[in-house]
């Protein structure tokens, strides 16, 4: 099935039998929508409507198709099984198995090796003498296995335009995207990915969430980038030499070591960070992208605006915060700015903190922020801020008297104890609301200058501490939501 109307009938077919009910309109919008290989949000402004909305029809849809199609379908995979089912099925009306050759993948628009979730089109050898697919107007090859699902993404508009001139425009080798836990890294690069995929050969997530060793990880690669090449290449840099690949590897501080300080290898694993320089210095027409919740130490000296590696510290949403609380059924909408800014934008801090109002304060904003006394663990009281809806910094923090948090704490802890015991004499260093400035001894720290000197770096490289300026000097503020979990 290589049209979406056929599709459309074979979901027809199979629902009627199932349910003895025909597709509905908004079920038909969605398979055509996926089968183009859109995103819930972009499918979302087709039918006007919420991609939350979006996303929970698409569930009930898969829950409709999975007899036919298994019980892991998704959205991300129901092309692949479609074709796979396809295919399958005109083997065996043939009389012989179905085999997967380089031949094979080029005829078709996807195909499913291993569970793995792998894009291309008909190839056309006569077009070009290039071995490159995206020269030929090919899409990549793709593997998103390890990749979370795209689902609510809220506006990056300028987060994207930076990555994408990094990597198109200045050829950038190496990227890597650090914040806090659960801010947006993985959805941000997912819909990076939406918007340069043609550019690309190849393209592969994979989570170092379980440790791999290098050496496996760099076997899964060239395994990854072999399949569709009659000759296999000796290294992973071979591979980013002759083709352009996209690689992004997720969870990378689970390889970094906890209580020492941000960015520092563990000691079985120092072999990565090796490897990442070589990918920064050697020439060749790839890039990586490291997600991350701090950033890497020997990094650093590989960074600048003419260097072939960048960093990206991804903060709270600029714009699209209010559309989470609005998704929540909030009211008070006047108070938005208060409890975005307070939150620092964060869009999963946001979505817990929502769901506390919605149940102790029936969503009500104006009296979870409300002045009247409170038991411990109701609302908030906070000073009102200057701007409405601007991104939080450091000027709109700390104007609280107490920040509730709830939900909050497991997220925070998760973090909080990957600090070096040097970090949190630092931390105690810091006056509530009070910025420290390197050029002056912090009172009660008896910490020499060095140590405080880099402390002071690896918090910022978790992004725990925030540089400001003050009075033209540089000053270093402690994130007020840590400050409150700490106190």
């Amino acid at each position: 099935m290589k049209h979406i109307e056929e599709v459309l009938e074979w979901a027809e077919n199979v629902i009627l039998d199932k349910t003895g009910e025909p597709l509905t309109p908004i079920e038909e919008v969605i398979l055509k929508g996926v089968w183009q290989r859109q995103t819930y949000p972009q499918i979302a402004e087709t039918l006007n409507c919420s991609p939350s909305h979006v996303k929970k029809e698409a569930a009930k849809l898969w829950d409709k198709l999975r007899d036919e199609l298994g019980e892991d379908l998704k959205k991300y995979n129901f092309r692949s099984k479609i074709e796979k089912k396809h295919r399958i099925s005109q083997s065996s009306q043939a009389g012989h198995c179905l085999q997967v050759d380089v031949d094979t993948v080029n005829q078709f628009d996807t195909i499913n090796i291993g569970d793995q979730f792998i894009q291309t089109i008909k190839d056309d050898r006569d077009s070009s003498s290039s071995n490159s697919p995206a020269t030929q107007n090919h899409s990549p090859i793709i593997d998103l296995t390890d990749a979370p699902e795209l689902t609510d993404f809220y506006n990056r508009t300028t987060e994207l335009s930076t990555l994408k001139d990094w990597i198109l425009q200045n050829q950038t080798r190496l990227i890597t995207i650090y914040g806090f836990s659960e801010i947006g890294k993985s959805l941000l690069t997912r819909q990076l990915i939406e918007q340069i995929h043609n550019q690309f050969d190849y393209i592969i997530w994979r989570s170092l969430s379980n440790v791999p060793k290098l050496s496996v990880l760099k076997t899964r690669l060239k395994e990854f980038f072999a399949q569709s090449q009659p000759n296999p290449l000796p290294t992973v840099l071979d591979y980013f030499r002759s083709s352009r690949c996209l690689v992004i590897l997720d969870d990378l501080q689970t390889i970094f070591q906890s209580g020492q300080l941000a960015g520092e290898y563990l000691t079985e694993y120092k072999e990565y960070g090796k490897l990442f320089k070589q990918i920064a210095r050697n020439h060749h027409q790839s890039c990586v992208i490291l997600l991350s919740w701090e950033k890497s130490r020997e990094l650093a000296t590989l960074e600048g605006e003419n260097r072939p590696a960048r960093t990206l510290h991804l903060k709270g949403l600029e714009s699209g915060a209010e559309e989470i609380l609005r998704e929540r059924g909030l009211t008070d909408e006047e108070k938005w700015p208060e409890l975005i800014n307070l939150y620092q934008g964060h869009p999963t801090w946001l979505n817990i903190i929502a769901s506390t109002i919605v149940e102790l304060f029936d969503g009500k904003v104006s009296l979870f922020l409300g002045d009247s006394p409170q038991p411990d663990g109701g609302p908030i009281k906070i000073d009102s801020f200057d701007s409405p809806l601007v991104p939080p910094t450091p000027q709109t923090w700390g104007e609280s008297a107490e920040i509730f948090l709830g939900d909050l704490e497991p997220i925070l802890e998760s973090q909080l104890e990957r600090l070096s015991e040097l970090e949190q004499q630092v931390i105690s260093c810091f006056r509530e609301n009070e910025a420290i400035a390197l050029s002056q001894q912090p009172v009660n720290c008896e910490l020499s200058q060095s140590e405080l000197w880099s402390a002071m770096q690896s918090l910022v490289r978790r992004g725990l501490v925030e540089k400001i300026s003050e009075g033209g000097r540089g000053m270093f503020l402690l994130n007020p939501i840590w400050q409150q979990y700490i106190k």
